[in-house]
């Protein structure tokens, strides 16, 4: 059943920070249902990082060869060190508008594109550091992706965010506060909603909330699993 999520004034434009936003029945629809399988590995393998040095460099492809070290040796830390690894690496990423960085309003970029240019919006670090934290082994379960309005900023922000047992309080990864901080304390962010590959969640203070749905149709998810899929020499739909 598709479902139809109303977020209030939130989710008009705001700022050009982390992309367009829309009201329901106002303009383009968000739509929120099914299942949405995100991806089934990172794969990087020589290809890959020639067809990366050859759009966007050789300190890109270096960029993207550090990412793939990080994932490959690192699979044996603790989560709270793989937290801190992700969160640290993808924040070092220069932060830049969607219509700078991919002249369009709102674009959500694979992890390879982020590390390629070298630079991300809100949506990109939490993106990337999601699949990274996927590939390192860390389960879905754990992680959510969860639009949130930054109130001292005033705009519509996005996050990723962790929950280390279930009910618990999560931590909050993000771009614009550097240190993992439990939600409980971020009290400049109030949340929305969140996804992940499993499913959908209205906010309900600053826990999981309640589950309204899953997440297969929402469009910008599906144009990044193809990309990914086309980065991956994979061409199937």
């Amino acid at each position: 059943m598709d479902v139809f999520l109303y977020i209030p004034t939130l989710f008009r434009r705001l700022s050009d920070s982390c992309g367009r936003f829309w009201l329901p029945g106002l303009t383009p629809i968000f739509w929120l249902s099914a299942t949405l399988v995100l991806a089934e590995g990172v794969v990087l393998g020589p290809e890959v990082i020639r067809a990366v040095q050859d759009k966007y460099g050789a300190s890109a492809a270096q960029r993207v060869q550090e990412w793939q070290r990080l994932m490959s040796d690192n699979k044996n830390m603790s989560e709270p060190e793989k937290l801190r690894m992700v969160n640290n690496f993808f924040n070092r990423l220069r932060f830049s508008s969607d219509i700078k960085l991919w002249g369009k309003v709102d674009y959500w970029a694979t992890p390879i594109e982020a590390i390629g240019k070298g630079a991300a919006d809100c949506e990109d670090y939490s993106i990337a550091k999601y699949f990274t934290l996927k590939e390192l082994g860390v389960p879905d379960s754990k992680m959510r992706i969860m639009y949130v309005k930054a109130l001292r900023l005033d705009q519509a922000h996005m996050v990723l965010t962790y929950y280390p047992e279930p009910g618990a309080v999560p931590l909050v990864l993000d771009n614009l506060n550097k240190r993992i901080l439990t939600a409980n304390t971020r009290t400049d962010l109030a949340p929305v909603y969140s996804f992940n590959g499993d499913g959908l969640w209205l906010a309900k203070s600053r826990g999981k909330g309640m589950r309204v749905g899953t997440s297969k149709r929402i469009n910008l998810w599906q144009d990044l699993k193809a990309r990914m899929k086309r980065e991956n020499g994979n061409n199937e739909n």
